[in-house]
């Protein structure tokens, strides 16, 4: 699943390519996630939408890539990546710390001229609302699992073996750093419609914080609160890809 095709570059990974005229939604993992976190997406949307998901640098087959730094340094590579992308206009869907990246793309893109369709934020506080980090030392090793545990969405068996953690520690290690060192600017807003998901408890993002996102678009704005914690789209998937398919295929007249 998580091979290259030849028609894909460093920053997009497909797994069922659709043909053309597929809406295009483009896809920002979680922190510590992978291009890998799509695939049931993509799965489940094809044919109608083709699920372009990013690979970050440091995981998978970029695993011998340094970590992002920051949102803004991965969000101008992927909008790089994307802004000379011939066909349609995209969507964009991020969760968690791929919320905040999505945002930013699709801040450059507008400011390309290449404004997305739509935007989907999960997960992830508006970018007006902060949080202070607790301590100024990154998390130990056993804190970051222990966080891991708490929120879900890490397979049990990845966290029992030791020497797969070894290897994924750094990485998650260096994305919590990229999405606690987050501001947006003040002010930021996007012109595409917006669609926030947020869990009702998830203890990353309550449901003020989630609807605070509605000051950072001129378009239209809606949410949608999903039972569960911080990994709710895995429990509630079928709602959210119902959601984006209900935003999308109307949109492209699909």
């Amino acid at each position: 699943m998580a091979g290259r095709s030849e028609d894909d570059d460093l920053w997009i990974r497909r797994f069922h390519p659709s043909p053309e005229g597929a809406v295009p939604l483009v896809c920002f993992p979680h922190a510590g996630g992978s291009a890998n976190a799509y695939f049931a997406f993509s799965e489940a949307l094809s044919p109608s939408v083709e699920v372009l998901a990013v690979q970050y640098p440091g995981r998978q087959d970029r695993r011998w890539e340094a970590p992002g730094r920051t949102v803004a340094e991965l969000a101008d590579a992927v909008t790089d990546a994307l802004a000379d992308r011939p066909g349609r206009p995209v969507a964009l869907f991020g969760h968690s710390m791929g919320g905040a990246i999505a945002f930013e793309v699709a801040r450059r893109l507008e400011a390309r001229g290449r404004a997305p369709v739509a935007l989907f934020v999960s997960g992830r506080r508006a970018p007006s609302r902060h949080r202070e980090a607790v301590g100024a030392e990154p998390p130990t090793d056993e804190e970051i699992v222990a966080e891991l545990k708490r929120l879900g969405g890490t397979d049990a068996a990845v966290l029992a073996d030791a020497a797969l953690m070894r290897m994924l520690l750094p990485v998650v290690r260096a994305d919590y750093r990229v999405a606690g060192s987050y501001r947006g600017e003040p002010g930021a807003i996007v012109g595409c419609p917006l669609t926030v998901l947020v869990g009702d408890r998830d203890p990353e993002t309550t449901i003020e914080e989630a609807g605070a996102w509605r000051a950072h678009t001129t378009g239209a704005f809606g949410m949608r609160v999903c039972p569960g914690g911080h990994f709710f789209v895995e429990a509630n998937r079928s709602e959210v890809i119902d959601v984006i398919a209900e935003a999308l295929l109307p949109v492209y007249g699909t």
